[in-house]
């Protein structure tokens, strides 16, 4: 059975709303978190379509949905082999 939950976790971007259903928070707290710098991905624009990518979404909640300074942080960090 493909459920919504089952379609959200495959596609390789999330839609504002694909964000907002896979956070169980509302379209607006998704946005009120950009716009503090509390959502830590920031997003794709493909003129006025805003994507985020799937990958770094669960990167990132898997490092406890850090704000967007933090995570800025840790992706550079590990980039540059766990120096800062």
């Amino acid at each position: 059975m493909n459920t919504n939950h089952d379609a959200l976790t495959e596609s390789a971007t999330y839609t504002r709303d694909d964000l907002a259903k896979l956070l169980k928070v509302s379209l607006r707290h998704i946005v009120a978190m950009h716009a503090s710098g509390r959502l830590g991905m920031k997003p794709l624009h493909f003129g006025r379509v805003v994507r985020y990518l799937a990958s770094e979404t669960h990167d990132w909640l898997a490092a406890g949905a850090p704000a967007r300074d933090a995570w800025e942080a840790m992706k550079a960090a590990k980039r540059n082999g766990g120096r800062a």
